[in-house]
């Protein structure tokens, strides 16, 4: 039972992972938290849906479709809509980006309708029996995604100019402009690929917590809790901290006692509240007096 607990766990974790990356991602670059994220994924993977359901396309066709509408999301969002307004104290784009995850919900209601739909998965079959362990195919999917996601992520920040001038801004946006970056352009390309992840992610969740308006903000939420746990400047920490948390939560919910499931969410965030007050940067964030 354990040794099944954790595997699924770690395909929950990866989910959360998936999406904490794309919270810090834009934050690290823009200073910017997005509380509209998980209606900007919920948005994206109606693209795909529409695309699947509607224009009858091929599953990976769709999925390509929703991440390229992330992408587009993204540019949208910064370019669009926080860029104007770039001057604004930093609480007010927060508002905004909750703004415009209500805009998104409003429109997506009206395009799409109000019902939670079913969508596909990728990966049909039977599962996949390992000893004890039961592993779907479309946990497979999920760890293969969020593993090349994760080192491409890498390779791109260690080995390509984009990635070092996307670092460079994270440290300081006023000396990276005096070496010639365009901070603008990267923070666009930060809100596109933050966005683009979170549609990735979407289009995996959706076929285990269907799609509907609100079913993204759920594991928004614990995609949050993940980068606070892993800790909201580091990348490496978004993903331990997101299999931490899908690991916990499973064993949580294996082991507590039927009376007391109902408080599995608050029993997991207890344990969120005392890491932080142990390591208020997260795991493997910076203290904030070391950002420049």
């Amino acid at each position: 039972m354990l040794a099944q607990l954790v595997v699924s766990g770690l395909a929950a974790g990866s989910l959360y992972a998936l999406m904490a990356l794309g919270l810090v991602l834009i934050y690290k670059t823009t200073d910017i938290v997005n509380f509209g994220y998980g209606d900007m994924t919920m948005f994206s993977t109606f693209i795909a849906y529409a695309l699947l359901t509607w224009y009858g396309l091929p599953f990976w066709t769709s999925f390509l479709g929703a991440i390229i509408a992330g992408f587009l999301l993204g540019i949208l969002v910064d370019r669009g809509i926080l860029r104007p307004a770039r001057n604004a104290p930093v609480v007010s784009l927060l508002i905004a980006t909750l703004g415009i995850g209500m805009m998104l919900e409003a429109i997506a209601g009206w395009i799409f309708g109000y019902d939670v739909k079913a969508f596909p998965y990728a990966l049909k079959g039977p599962p996949i029996i390992l000893g004890n362990v039961i592993l779907r195919r479309h946990d497979l999917l999920v760890f293969a995604v969020a593993a090349a996601i994760a080192l491409l992520l890498f390779a791109m920040f260690k080995f390509t100019d984009i990635g070092i001038a996307m670092r460079a801004t994270a440290q300081n946006k006023r000396a990276a402009r005096l070496m010639g970056i365009s901070t603008e352009r990267i923070s666009a390309l930060s809100w596109a690929l933050g966005v683009g992840i979170g549609a990735v992610a979407g289009v995996l969740i959706a076929p285990i917590a269907f799609l509907g308006l609100t079913r993204m903000i759920p594991v928004m939420i614990k995609a949050f809790a993940a980068a606070v746990l892993g800790g909201f400047t580091s990348m490496p920490g978004a993903i331990v901290g997101g299999l931490l948390l899908g690991v916990t939560e499973n064993l949580v919910s294996g082991y507590m006692p039927p009376p007391l499931a109902p408080l599995k969410t608050t029993f997991i965030f207890l344990v969120l509240i005392l890491v932080l007050a142990i390591r208020p940067q997260g795991l493997l964030g910076e203290p904030p007096g070391r950002r420049v």
